[in-house]
């Protein structure tokens, strides 16, 4: 038996003349488990199996998926031997770069870059990040923090706009200015687009992915202001997708397949790639395989990052609780306990300057309260007043920021932390892993950074606790516990 491939653009692809059970087989393939699917109301009320499949029982998928495709449908007796590609591209190809890529052009780091007025010199590493893209024109990176993504970006987009614009997304307002930043140094013809800021008319664009997910909402509803997102991304050949693991999965996945589904090139840079299957795999069906990349202690190895130590801190708790919720409140609110993490933190930090992420508002007030001088960045801090903070920080010698996971896990650049306070971490192997980035950039006088995780011996806190020393193993971060009975 053989069936027709339909190749509708640069993502996806429709399988004609498949039988219902061939479909059937094929989107049973290509479903994935939700981990928390449990707690969604559907699920709950029998409406949904906590699944999401990538391929349709119309016959719908997508290119990334063809080879595993091909494999079932050879299975079951049925051959491929019609396609219809509708693809208007030609064919793509660069030259590869060097090290002098951007000096051979004259360009400089500019004033405030820790090597301002020298040549702009791409590393080995971001050299071989930049020629493994270039050959791979569909594909994903595990770039660690610290590795310089944004001159790695800003290399890539020079590049590839000869054939059209290139687009950008980031996760936050903070990473589009830090971004910019690169892209103007270099000379790029760069603007932005997300809250106040809306550039149009440039060849190379900015921008978070909420920016977009909201504009697309007021472009379906006709409420757009200037602009229509078709209109917006008209002429966009390249996406590079900036800390990809931030970006909700099906939020991306609709983006990058629905409406950016004609942009040939599409590469995709994150420290972490997800460890869920389901997240792993829309990413794969949006932008391509993992290719590459360059792992943190490999960074470190050569100099480029800091080296770090955990020091895990877990203190002694009696209170018992049936759920985590219920825990975590205790954990992170409770004044007692809260007031000894605070006086434990204000002694850390008389070793150098710290930055201490929670989970939660509330307790990031409770510790600025406790210590004098500290400051606490929210989502509610404009992004000017955030970098004026941050920026306090080059001069500074015992000064604590506290922020939310949130605000701060990625995307910040703050090298001369000297101990970085996680409080309740939880489980998230990107969480724990991109909150540890933060600290282990390097400054002229560090490189060396303290991590500090503070966390419980009660139930749930325990259970995560297991869950983080797998990732530091992983990692190769070293690490030692102590035990404290902070209620003596």
């Amino acid at each position: 038996m053989s069936v027709k491939l339909i190749i509708k653009d640069e993502v996806n692809i429709k399988l004609e003349g498949l039988p219902l059970d061939a479909r059937k087989k094929l989107a049973n393939s290509f479903k994935y488990e939700i981990p928390y699917a449990r707690y969604h109301p559907a699920f709950k009320l029998g409406r949904w199996d906590g699944m999401v499949s990538l391929f349709g029982l119309g016959g719908n998928g997508y290119l990334s998926q063809l080879e595993a495709i091909f494999g079932i449908l050879t299975k079951l007796g049925i051959s491929v031997e019609d396609v219809e590609d509708l693809r208007t591209t030609s064919a793509i190809s660069f030259t590869p770069v060097t090290e002098t890529y951007w000096a051979d052009q004259g360009k400089v780091w500019p004033k405030g870059h820790q090597q301002a007025g020298q040549p702009i010199m791409l590393r080995d590493y971001q050299v071989d990040a930049v020629n493994t893209f270039l050959t791979n024109t569909q594909s994903l990176q595990e770039i660690a923090t610290g590795a310089g993504k944004t001159i790695t970006t800003a290399t890539l987009s020079q590049l590839a706009e000869k054939y059209g614009r290139t687009i950008t997304i980031v996760p936050n307002k903070s990473l589009v200015e830090q971004t910019e930043e690169d892209f103007v140094a270099v000379g790029l013809d760069v603007g932005v687009y997300y809250g106040d800021r809306k550039d149009l008319g440039k060849t190379h664009t900015i921008c978070t992915w909420q920016s977009l997910n909201i504009l697309d909402k007021k472009s379906k509803n006709h409420e757009h202001d200037i602009v229509t997102l078709a209109e917006f991304l008209d002429g966009v050949k390249t996406v590079i997708v900036d800390e990809v693991h931030m970006a909700k999965a099906e939020v991306l996945k609709n983006l990058l397949t629905q409406n950016l589904c004609n942009a040939p090139i599409r590469w995709g840079l994150t420290g972490t790639v997800p460890k869920e299957k389901f997240e792993y795999e829309q990413i794969f069906a949006s932008l391509g395989p993992v290719v590459g990349g360059i792992k943190a202690h490999e960074l470190q190895d050569i100099g480029v990052l800091s080296a770090c130590h955990v020091n895990i801190v877990q203190m002694v708790d009696l209170p018992v609780f049936t759920s985590y919720p219920d825990e975590l409140k205790y954990l992170v609110t409770d004044d007692d306990r809260m007031i000894y993490v605070s006086k434990l933190i204000k002694k850390i930090s008389q070793s150098g300057n710290t930055l201490v992420l929670v989970n939660r508002i509330d307790s990031g007030k409770f510790i600025i309260n406790e210590i004098e001088d500290a400051v606490f960045v929210s989502g509610e801090v404009k992004t000017k007043d955030r970098k004026e903070e941050y920026d306090e920080i080059k001069t500074s010698t015992n000064k604590i920021i506290v922020a939310t996971y949130g605000v701060a896990a990625v995307g910040i650049n703050i090298p001369r932390i000297f101990n970085l306070v996680l409080l309740e971490s939880g489980k998230s192997f990107t969480r724990v892993i991109q909150s540890i980035g933060r600290g282990i950039r390097k400054a002229e006088d560090k490189d060396f950074v303290q991590i500090w995780d503070i966390t419980s011996t009660c139930k749930y806190a325990k259970r995560h606790l297991t869950e983080r020393k797998k990732f530091y193993k992983d990692a190769q971060y070293p690490f030692t516990l102590e035990k404290i009975d902070w209620q003596k």
